[in-house]
């Protein structure tokens, strides 16, 4: 074998050490521990999970944007939890989530992200989850196609190598965010019903509108209609019908014709 091929090595599929990594943002230690516990009672223990945490109990060294892509990098699960510290794994158990997971796979393969409650549209909200005041709410058929997830359980199918916007920050939103970046890179987000006790209902501060607005902002940038100038083609996106009908057929044929005539001026 020749010197090159001795110091190259072919690329492998991955093989997970952990069934599930759980990630969690941590401020209140003792909550922590409490979420971890009950995790630990309902079947994710040490032989098939990991549990990671960013330490924001002093201060925020950590936005959730920032944390999340760390977790999503270093994870060593084949399926990556990310939740918040105040819910509690006291109704379903792991084998509950293995076989919302397994009916998930049967109907769509190409998912990579599930949560316990999102929106599958304008005005269609769906959750499966509990409150401490013993109060369960459950809408929707399951497992259902979403748009956008709550934060406080998402889970992420780690061989779809996904990761969250870099030049977004904060505490809001990333869910909405992952989904989107999902579907750009071809896959599918769904709720699954997989119940617990969540403590909190959301809190929509000041900074939720902050982070929404540099949402929007930088999606309605990117999916903006442009063109696109490649070494071989060029051609023109856009998410209307008029514009694409506009910018690629008829536009470019007035933009290839003018072209012309420059190259023949000169």
């Amino acid at each position: 074998m020749s010197t090159a091929l001795n110091l190259a090595r072919p690329i492998t599929l991955p093989v997970y050490e952990y069934e599930f990594s759980v990630c969690t943002l941590v401020t209140r230690k003792a909550e922590y521990e409490e979420m971890v516990d009950s995790f630990l009672r309902n079947g994710f223990g040490k032989e098939n999970c990991e549990f990671l945490y960013a330490d924001n109990t002093n201060n925020n060294i950590f936005d959730a944007f920032s944390a999340i892509n760390l977790f999503l990098r270093d994870a060593k699960g084949k399926f990556i939890i990310i939740c918040h510290q105040d819910v509690l794994i006291n109704k379903d158990g792991i084998e509950k989530l293995r076989s919302c997971l397994i009916n998930l796979e049967k109907k769509d393969p190409n998912w990579a992200v599930c949560g316990n409650a999102g929106a599958a549209g304008p005005n269609h909200i769906v959750y499966h989850i509990s409150y401490p005041d013993g109060t369960f709410m459950n809408k929707g058929n399951f497992p259902l196609k979403v748009s956008a997830l709550d934060e406080n359980f998402i889970l992420v199918k780690n061989s779809a190598l996904l990761k969250v916007s870099n030049n977004l920050k904060g505490f809001h939103l990333y869910a909405t965010d992952l989904v989107l970046q999902a579907e750009l890179n071809g896959y599918t987000t769904y709720v699954i019903p997989f119940n617990l006790t969540h403590k909190s209902r959301g809190n929509r501060d000041e900074s939720f509108f902050v982070i929404r607005k540099a949402l929007i902002q930088k999606y309605n940038h990117f999916f903006r209609s442009r063109w696109v100038q490649t070494n071989s083609t060029v051609f023109h996106l856009s998410g209307s019908f008029i514009g694409r009908l506009l910018g690629n057929p008829i536009l470019l044929f007035f933009v290839r014709m003018l072209n012309g005539i420059k190259k023949r001026a000169k």
